[in-house]
């Protein structure tokens, strides 16, 4: 990041703003009765994307050292925190809404800062916290012990997100952002295995009934309207 920290950035940025620019404008071209948030909402689906796919593809392929791959890994991550603003800003204005708040830009850059100060406090502290608290909890006997207190500490981010009227999510990516391997040393140190292939299981466990949970949402009727085929189609 420190190397190719710019072009990363402007490669993010545009990677941000192009599909949030050209998904609203397909929403306004087909779907020009609904609201400019309906709108504003395809747009933000539209900016988020996955690091771990990225990293695998370029690994898979040999190229995970070059300063190409080193500069989409770094906007991968950079467009995933901004992606990450934009779904909570978008979330937090149509939660707005119901309210009875009309669209302005006061709530827009309430959100917005309130996301930054967020991460950015979030992680803050728990690159400062989290060394020591661990190399206490590494002390504690018994089995499972990095596994529970990782996952306590991701729901306990996900939980404080929500009590300032974030999504949960953010609160996770930045106990994801702040627990890499040099937090949990310790453990590894009493033998433990690494937390990526500790979480493994649960990944596995989780992540089917993720996708059929969504699945159980689709309403496939809309299948047979060709306008939402169109939309699907042009997004």
């Amino acid at each position: 990041m420190a190397r190719v920290g710019l072009s990363a950035m402007l490669v993010a940025t545009l990677g941000v703003i192009a599909p949030m620019i050209l998904g609203f404008g397909v929403g306004v071209l087909l779907l020009p009765d609904h609201s400019s948030y309906m709108h504003l909402f395809l747009g933000a689906t539209l900016t988020a994307t996955s690091v771990g796919i990225t990293a695998r593809v370029l690994k898979d392929m040999g190229y995970s050292q070059s300063k190409e791959a080193q500069v989409i890994l770094g906007a991968a991550v950079i467009d995933d925190v901004l992606g990450l603003m934009i779904l909570a800003s978008v979330s937090g204005l149509i939660h707005a809404a119901d309210s009875g708040v009309p669209m302005s830009i006061a709530p827009l850059l309430k959100i917005v800062v309130k996301s930054i100060l967020f991460l950015g406090g979030a992680v803050g502290l728990g690159v400062l916290l989290a060394p020591w608290f661990y190399l206490h909890a590494a002390r504690l006997q018994g089995g499972g012990i990095l596994l529970g207190i990782s996952l306590g500490f991701c729901f306990l981010l996900a939980w404080l997100a929500s009590v300032v009227e974030l999504a949960p999510i953010v609160g996770a990516f930045a106990a994801g952002l702040i627990l890499e391997g040099a937090i949990y040393e310790p453990f590894i140190e009493k033998g433990e295995r690494q937390l990526e292939e500790l979480i493994e299981p649960v990944v596995h466990f989780l992540s089917p009934i993720f996708f059929v949970l969504m699945g159980f949402r689709v309403d496939l009727s809309t299948l047979l309207d060709p306008n939402a085929l169109m939309l699907a189609l042009a997004l």
